[in-house]
């Protein structure tokens, strides 16, 4: 379909679905909005307004800059008076709460997108629905988005390779963080390739496959696959998963790891962990305006989804390329 998406303030607007908080403890949640910021920008402005230090802040995930975004910082108790007094043209504290521990990567449910399309043809709109309606149900494929390698993502990975194997001296850590991440996304995007090319472009589960059961918040490989199978499991509850690899991280077994090792790497010294190979939108609603062609779509994804890897699926092509 040709449409047009446009990433920016107006048009890309995502909201953290948080964990539970505890209403007590000593760190501040704060609920913030901010515009044309990512998550690295609204650190170091926070840092440098209530004059602390960068790594005592916590966040649930990275938000992109070119979007309007709302997610959950924490910050140690004894800050509150600076906070108040904090003032940002670009940053809005909505609320705050309390909580015992920091925030870590992950500690959120999900996120809850609000995208405009352009240029949308009336008789499109119907297909649009239906196609995320299928997506809802089939899920997708849970591909890293274009944004996780950078602008120059090729460039990138190589600079990523150098500093592992290379002893490339990098001194920003938190650059180094970021191209180590990518470089562990691009063996799980390549995997998930693999993997989907072996099943017709649809998730063909193997013998030795790690599953994520979120019943039980607990990853597992069946003695049998015909226990899983017969089971008649449900997707949404017990996933397949991905690896990324590194140290500590859950390696499959007998079928699936002969495919897997080929997507892995040892040498890698940041903690490795594994990612749902699939991901399923859920609360969808669409609206479209016939007089800009403007299409509403509103939908929520589990946490470390990508928005723009689910428009490529409807678009059917690369936004990249």
């Amino acid at each position: 379909m040709d449409f047009r998406f446009y990433q920016n303030i107006d048009d890309f607007i995502v909201e953290e679905q948080p964990i539970k908080f505890a209403g007590r403890g000593n760190f501040i949640i704060a609920k913030i909005k901010k515009k044309g910021l990512g998550t690295w920008d609204l650190l170091e402005s926070l840092a440098n307004g209530i004059q602390v230090y960068e790594n005592e802040l916590g966040y649930a995930g990275l938000k992109e800059k070119n979007a309007t975004t709302t997610q959950y910082i924490s910050i140690p108790k004894k800050y509150s008076k600076d906070l108040k007094r904090f003032r940002h043209n670009k940053i809005e504290i909505l609320e705050t709460t309390l909580h015992g521990t920091k925030l870590n990567i992950g500690d959120l449910e999900g996120n809850r997108f609000e995208i405009n399309l352009h240029e949308v043809k009336i008789e499109d709109v119907g297909k649009i629905e239906k196609l995320l309606k299928q997506i809802s149900k089939v899920g997708m494929p849970n591909y890293f988005g274009f944004q996780r390698f950078g602008h120059d993502g090729v460039e990138n990975l190589e600079k990523a390779r150098k500093y592992i194997y290379e002893d490339l001296l990098i001194k920003d850590k938190k650059l180094s963080k970021m191209l180590i991440a990518a470089y562990q996304s691009d063996f799980f995007n390549k995997w998930l390739v693999h993997r989907l090319k072996d099943s017709n472009e649809s998730f063909k589960v193997l013998n030795g496959d790690v599953f994520r059961d979120y019943s039980k918040d607990r990853f597992f490989t069946p003695k049998n696959l015909t226990d899983i199978i017969e089971r008649d499991f449900d997707l949404r509850k017990i996933v397949p998963t991905g690896l990324l690899p590194g140290r500590q991280a859950f390696r499959s077994m007998r079928d699936a790891r002969v495919i897997e090792e080929k997507y892995d790497d040892t040498y890698i010294q940041e903690k490795g962990y594994r990612r749902d190979a699939i991901v399923f939108p859920k609360d969808i609603s669409v609206k479209y305006n016939k007089d800009t062609k403007k299409c509403k779509l509103k939908f929520t994804l589990p946490k470390g989804s990508y928005a723009t890897v689910l428009i490529e699926n409807i678009m059917n092509r690369n936004l990249k390329a």
